[in-house]
């Protein structure tokens, strides 16, 4: 019988077992690490991207921030013109103010009552004077409540004064578009 000894064999085959697994262990090794670095350049490119969004997004953001601050002073400009324009427009139509109460008051004086002083303080107007009766001063009064821009007439006192019978009277009356009763 021939003796055959399978040991070396089965040594050998057990080495380029070893071998083999070793360089396929090292090929993978070198293939994970290469994907690890191709996922992280990837992850990189895609960090570099997102950054240069944000920074687009918060240059834009600035952008819009200084249109809005832009058009907030614009508002608030605007506003401060409508009240100018409003405050010229009061004293446009203010201006002739005193002109028409007088043509009023000259329009609405009955025949026997006499003036004697015309006050204007703000928007409101005193009038004093004489008339011959009670009657005349009433119809004043009358008047200068149905005349435009005079409203709350009101007494202020009436005396009988001298032998005549002249009443010596004091009126208040407010300017304005209200019609508004002052008591």
């Amino acid at each position: 019988m021939t003796r055959i000894n399978l040991l070396p064999w089965r040594q050998a085959l057990a080495q380029r077992r070893r071998k083999y697994f070793l360089v396929f262990l090292l090929a993978f090794a070198c293939v994970a690490l290469a994907a690890v670095w191709l996922a992280d350049q990837v992850i990189d490119q895609a960090i570099d991207r997102q950054v240069t969004r944000n920074s687009h997004v918060s240059k834009d953001v600035a952008a819009q921030d200084a249109r809005i601050k832009t058009i907030d002073d614009l508002q608030e400009q605007s506003q401060q013109l409508a009240e100018r324009m409003k405050v010229v427009q009061d004293l446009h139509e203010a201006r002739s103010a005193g002109t028409q109460l007088l043509d009023q008051l000259a329009r609405a004086v009955p025949d026997g009552v006499h003036l004697h002083e015309v006050v204007a303080r703000g928007d409101s107007v005193s009038i004093s004077g004489s008339a011959e009766s009670s009657q005349d001063i009433a119809q004043l009064m009358r008047s200068l409540e149905a005349s435009q821009g005079a409203h709350a007439t009101r007494l202020q006192h009436v005396r009988a004064e001298g032998a005549d019978g002249r009443n010596e009277f004091q009126l208040m009356v407010r300017q304005g578009e209200s019609t508004e009763a002052q008591p």
